[in-house]
């Protein structure tokens, strides 16, 4: 089915309407005093429309989101190497477990959970300063939205180095298995600055179009390239709630802690929605439920 704007604006309504909001991340400061109770969807199509409803022209920090960019980046360098340090495997753990690294010999699960995302990042940043390799992504995130208006919020930065532990500890347990080629400490801070990339939704989805394979999308990736990140966003895009999300809405999605998704309709949309508050598994509470509402209005899904 075609979407429309009435329909958008009845999922926005809906939400509102349902209340149930989640939590904001509580472990990085910046992030934890956000106000719940928003939420913006942005979809753009293949005939070149863009449709929005909510606050979808206001910036929130995509955090894990931005590991499809550094993985599409990473891929772009380096190509199929880097499999030989990540796999391509779901999870069934939270997003920031050490269990299954120590179990399987500090080679990560797959390039979403934080471990995989810190190996992705250190590829990228091999041979380089941290200011080339972050630049390389943001660079490659505005090509994809065609718009030079997204940035890195220093703060959210910051707040994340401050509150960070967990991500220290895997960085240094992935060193010990020499699973990362460069000071942990630089490889974080590439990490922490990535993750602070700031996008509205209607920049997010427009982002989105290159995965989508959607004709007015710039060509900045290699096809192959995309269809391998669509495939691990369907499989391992929500941590241990990723077959909960294939099983509600039926496309490929990457959440983020920071309460947006960016959601893969291949050859029909990009769709990217944001709400801050989040469920048990780290993903938009709000957003989760918005994304099954589109998909039963429009039929859209891989299945």
């Amino acid at each position: 089915m075609a979407l429309t704007q009435a329909m958008l604006q009845s999922i926005h309504d809906e939400v509102f309407r349902q209340d149930d909001w989640g939590k904001p991340a509580q472990y990085i400061p910046e992030l934890a005093t956000i106000p719940p109770d928003q939420f913006a969807i942005s979809v753009c199509l293949a005939d070149g429309h863009c449709l929005k409803a909510g606050v979808a022209d206001k910036p929130f920090s995509i955090q894990s989101v931005s590991k499809v960019f550094s993985l599409a980046a990473t891929l772009g360098r380096v190509g199929g190497q880097l499999w030989t340090r990540v796999g391509r495997e779901p999870s069934g753990t939270a997003f920031d477990s050490v269990v299954l690294l120590e179990k399987e010999q500090g080679r990560p699960r797959n390039p979403f959970v934080n471990a995989g995302a810190i190996v992705t990042t250190d590829a990228l940043l091999s041979g380089r300063e941290p200011k080339q390799a972050l630049a390389e992504t943001l660079g490659l995130v505005r090509a994809m939205a065609e718009t030079d208006q997204i940035y890195i919020n220093s703060k959210v930065a910051a707040s994340e180095k401050a509150t960070g532990a967990r991500n220290r500890a895997l960085a240094h347990y992935l060193q010990s298995h020499g699973n990362l080629t460069n000071d942990p400490d630089l490889t974080l801070g590439t990490y922490f600055h990535q993750c602070a990339i700031e996008m509205t939704t209607t920049q997010l989805a427009m982002a989105g179009r290159s995965l989508a394979g959607l004709e007015n999308a710039p060509k900045v990736i290699a096809r192959a390239h995309a269809r391998r990140i669509n495939a691990l966003m369907m499989t391992c895009g929500h941590y241990d709630g990723s077959g909960e999300f294939a099983f509600q809405v039926g496309l490929p999605g990457k959440s983020g802690v920071g309460g947006g998704i960016l959601v893969i309709a291949p050859g029909v949309a990009s769709i990217a929605i944001w709400s801050p508050g989040l469920n048990h598994y780290g993903n938009s509470h709000a957003g989760t439920r918005a994304a099954a509402m589109l998909s039963d209005m429009t039929g859209w899904s891989v299945f």
